[in-house]
This record gives structure tokens, sequence and C-alpha cells, in this order.
């Protein structure tokens, strides 16, 4: 009964991820897909609190009564700005369980391995799956196990030093250590040494050994990996961590963590690799740390930047039969999503076309923008991917680039040493007139210098982006 009732709530579970994943695709089904996933979870962990070998019913609840306290008190307190870096942190957790998952099965394999016959037949829960596995299987659970702590280390590092870079903690810069690539490689061999050493001996030494080394290799790896590319690995960071929460269910036998485990570790990878293509960076180089990046000395740009107040802006705006608003990571530190909606909501009203171009890898998440823009209930029909909107830049009055650098940088195509050469951008440039809404005249988050601040046709709207934008409010009649 037991295991029936089990198997049945798991099937189900699965199914509901399966509909909350698909439906997260589109911003109308993605508030019914987050409900799908919640009572998803809800009934895998109720299924396994009653399922066969559950026990220790105190501490459980406890534990889920403080994972939820401590999950609300997050929601409650992260901006949609920290976003990416509080899924950054939690990836992290899920790389941290999965190693502790992995050693204890490691421990709990050698306690029930040095036990008689006669003990091993009041053993419960897990203890007694171990203890009905042959030799063979017993040899497949070490390389299950092997695989999840390495991939769970790797995710746990990784995610903390993608959660520094995010939030400014750490370097957005690409850095290394002396060696580069050479001390990635030497970790994995040794990974790999030490897997063969696990496998026919079974010890703790290469266990730990392996450990430290996808420790290296997560911090590493991202380490290596600059700003413009942050995108992507939190992207690939949530992939790890469902390889490694399948390879985890393996060990465990728990047939429902393997297939929400391939469901994350597969979809992550699919989105990495669009994003990627959509970047027109190589998926292989950006995972392995950027190898094979090279870059010269960047191209020189000439002229000035030349400011502009909001009464000019609000003059080009009146005048303009056609608007493309263009943002960013700025208006999300700013918080202007609303400021900018009203503003489309009063230009619309004067039957002037207004339209919203997003990149594929706008802000610091994927989706970032246009979940800011849903928030303001700007309409769906009107925000459009770069690939529908670039076209129409040279016929457009007046492009608005709100807190955008690298999504709208033509070094990408003018400069091939640029570090985003190459990459698609949003040719804002090719519009009549262009202001950019901008703090002050620093650098983006990768540090690339960007010329589209120096051409002829742009000016530079300095300022917070919700009180600049504000301003034009008034003014548009």
């Amino acid at each position: 009964m037991e295991f029936g009732f089990t198997t049945a709530a798991y099937v189900v579970a699965a199914v509901l991820f399966i509909l909350s994943l698909g439906g997260l695709s589109g911003q109308e089904s993605a508030k019914r897909a987050v409900w799908y996933g919640i009572v998803g979870m809800g009934l895998a962990v109720a299924a396994t609190l009653i399922g066969p070998g559950s026990g220790l019913w105190l501490l459980s609840l406890i534990l889920i009564a403080g994972g939820g306290v401590i999950g609300t008190y997050v929601a409650q307190r992260v901006q949609m700005t920290e976003m990416p870096q509080l899924v950054a942190a939690m990836h992290s957790l899920v790389g941290l369980a999965a190693v502790f998952v992995g050693f204890n099965a490691h421990f709990e394999l050698g306690r029930v391995l040095a036990m008689d016959e006669t003990a091993r037949q009041g053993l419960e829960g897990f203890a007694a799956v171990l203890s009905h596995k042959t030799p063979v299987e017993q040899s497949i659970l070490r390389v299950e196990l092997f695989l999840g702590i390495f991939i769970g280390a790797v995710t746990f590092t990784g995610s903390v030093i993608a959660f520094g870079k995010l939030a400014g903690k750490v370097t957005s810069k690409a850095e290394k250590l002396p060696g580069g690539h050479m001390l990635n490689a030497g970790a994995a061999a040794l990974s790999a040494i030490c897997l063969i050493w696990y496998f026919n001996s079974g010890g703790f030494l290469p266990l730990i050994l392996m450990t430290l080394a996808a420790l290296f290799i997560g911090y590493h790896l991202i380490m290596g990996i600059g700003g413009a590319d942050m995108p992507v690995v939190v992207s690939m960071l949530n992939s790890y961590s469902g390889w490694a929460a399948a390879a985890i269910g393996f060990s465990l036998s728990n047939d429902l963590l393997i297939v929400v485990g391939a469901l994350v570790g597969s979809s992550g990878a699919i989105l990495s690799y669009i994003m990627c293509k959509a970047m027109n960076r190589s998926f292989i180089s950006v995972i392995l740390g950027g190898f094979g990046n090279t870059a010269g000395p960047a191209m020189e740009i000439a002229g000035e930047q030349i400011a502009i107040d909001a009464d000019g802006v609000a003059a080009a705006l009146n005048d303009a039969d056609s608007v493309i608003i263009v943002p960013g990571y700025g208006m999300a530190v700013a918080q202007a999503q609303q400021s900018v909606a009203e503003l489309t909501r009063k230009l619309r009203a004067k039957g002037k076309e207004v339209r919203f171009g997003i990149h594929p890898v706008a802000g610091r998440l994927p989706g970032h923008m246009n979940v800011l823009l849903a928030e303001a209930k700007v309409p769906y029909d009107i925000v459009l991917e770069m690939d529908e909107i670039n076209d129409d830049f040279p016929s457009t009055d007046v492009a608005i680039v709100i807190g955008s650098n690298d999504i709208v940088n033509p070094a990408a195509q003018e400069d091939p040493n640029s570090p985003i050469a190459g990459m698609p951008v949003l040719e804002v440039w090719k519009a009549k007139q262009v202001f950019v809404s901008k703090r002050g005249q620093g650098t983006g988050y990768s540090g690339i210098e960007n010329p589209l601040f120096y051409k002829d046709n742009t000016r530079m709207f300095y300022g917070d982006a919700k009180k600049s934008v504000d301003s034009l409010l008034p003014m548009i009649d």
C-alpha cells in the first residue's frame, strides 16, 4: 500500500512538474505554471514523509517548518533586482545538498557492508535497500554517488562565485589563476583518477580528494567567465544542479528525484545553448570558462558624450510617431518599470507607436525584463524579441535605452577585438534619435566601453532611471 501510494503520488507530481516547466515558457501561463510546481512539490514532500522508510517525524517537520519560514522571509525581502543572485544562491544549496547526501550514502553503504547477514535482516529504509544490492549494484552505486558529489561540489562553489559576481561582491571581470585552463584540466584528471580508485576500493580518501578538486573546478571555472556571459552562467548552473539531483536520485533509488533532476538539467542545458546561440558564443567555450577566447587591443572611440535634459527628450517624444524602448538592468535597479509603463500609456494614448525591444540576455537572468514589464502591466503584444524588432530601428523616430549597455553596444559588430565581438545586439544607433538613460559615464557590468554613447545621434539622459522617466511624464502633452 505504501509503495503504491508513493509511486502514484510521484507520477502525479512528475506530471505537475512537467506542466509547470511548460507553462513557464509563456508570460500569460506562468502564474498557473508556478501553482502547478507548488502543488507538485507539496505532493512529493507529503508522499516522501509517509512513504516507505519514513521516520524521524519530529525532525522532518521541524526542518520543513524552518525552511518554510526562511523561504517566506527571503521572498518578502528580496527585490526583483536581486533575483539573479538569489537564483545563484539557491543553486549553491542544491549542490551542497547533493554533496551531503552523497557522503551520507557512502557512509551508510560502508556501515551496511560491515554487518553480518543476521544484522542486515533488521534494517529499514535506505539501509535495507543497500543490504539487498549485489556487488555489481554496489559498484554502480559508488559511481552514482561519486558523480552526484562531483557535480554538486562544482555547482556549489560555482554558484557561490556567480552570486558574488552578480551581487557585486566579486569582480565581474574574467580572472584566472596562473596556469589557467591547465589547472582545470589537472583537477578534472585528478577527479577521473579518483573515480577509478574509489570504484575499486570504496575508500573515503579518493572521495574527499575528488570533492576538493571539484570545489576548485567550480570556483575557477566561474571566476574565468566575464560579466557579459553571466546570464548563461546562471542558466548553466541551473542545469548542473539538476544533474546533481538526478545522480543523487539514482543513489537513493528515488524515481521522482531522477525525473525532476533530469527535467531541470536538460531544460537548463537547452536554455544555456539557446542563449549562447543568441549571443553568438561557443557553448563549450562558455562552460569551460572562456577556453579559446582571444582578444587584441580594443578599438579607440572618438567623440564625446553629449548630455540632454528632460525638456529635450520630452520634445523629441512629442514630435515622434514611433518609439522603441530598450530596457536593461539599470531599469531594474531603479525600479523604473512602473514609470516606464506609465510613459508608454501616455504616448500610446496620443496615437504614437510604442514598442519594447528585448534582448535574450537583457538583465542578469533570462526573462528578467519580460517579468518586470509584465509586473507593470505593459501589454504583451508590444514587447518584442530582438529578432522581431531589429530591422525596424532605421524607420524609428526615437529609441530610448534605459540602463542597458552590452546589449546595445555597436562594438559587437564594429570591433573584432571586443570581448563581445560577434554577439547579436539591438541596433538602436540606426534610429533617427537615441536617448540613453544612465546614472553616469561609467561602463556597464562587463566593463566594456560603449561607442553608442559617442555617436552623433545619441544623447545621454543622465540620472536615476525612475526619476528621469518621472520627469518626462508631465511634459508628454
